[in-house]
C-alpha cells in the first residue's frame, strides 16, 4: 500500500490547530490562577437611580419619595359618565360607490376622511351630500355608523 504523503498545507494547518489549542491551554490555566482572587459581593452589586440607570453607588435615602399605594394606576383609568359626550358628527360624502357599497365621508369638525359601508347607512346617500354620523373603530380602522342625511 502506498504512504499517505503529507503536503506542506496539510502540516501547515496541523502546526496552526496545535498552536491554537497551546494558546488556549494556556489561557485556561492563567484564568484558573487569577480565579482565586475572589470579588466581594459589594463588587458585583448594582444599584438604579432614579432615571432607570445602573450605578455602582447605592441611593441618597434622604431623596426618596413616599408613593400611595392608592395613586398607582396599572390599567387604563375608567371613564367617567359625564365625560360622554355627544359623538354625533356631521360631515360631507366626498366619496361613494354605490355598486361596490362603500364610500368615504370628510368630517366637517377635523378634516378627516372617515371610510362608510352601505351596511352602516340608515338612509341613501349619494356623493357631496351633508350627512351626521358616528365614529366607530372597526377592523382596519375608523368607520362612520348611522350614517343619515343631514337636515
Amino acid at each position: 500500500m502506498a504512504k499517505t504523503q503529507e503536503t506542506y498545507n496539510k502540516k501547515e494547518v496541523r502546526n496552526k490547530k496545535e498552536k491554537k489549542r497551546k494558546e488556549k491551554e494556556q489561557k485556561r490555566l492563567e484564568r484558573r490562577e487569577n480565579a482565586t482572587e475572589s470579588r466581594s459581593f459589594e463588587d458585583m452589586i448594582a444599584y438604579v437611580d432614579e432615571n432607570g440607570r445602573l450605578t455602582s453607588t447605592p441611593p441618597d435615602p434622604t431623596r426618596k419619595q413616599k408613593v400611595k399605594v392608592e395613586d398607582i394606576e396599572i390599567s387604563v383609568p375608567k371613564r367617567l359618565t359625564d365625560e360622554k359626550a355627544d359623538t354625533t358628527r356631521t360631515g360631507i360624502v366626498t366619496f361613494f360607490n354605490a355598486s361596490k357599497g362603500f364610500g368615504f365621508i370628510r368630517d366637517l369638525g377635523n378634516q378627516q376622511s372617515v371610510f362608510v359601508h352601505i351596511n352602516d347607512m340608515l338612509e341613501n346617500i349619494i356623493e357631496n351630500n351633508k350627512v351626521t354620523f358616528k365614529v366607530e373603530m372597526g377592523p382596519k380602522g375608523a368607520k362612520a355608523v348611522q350614517v343619515k342625511l343631514d337636515k
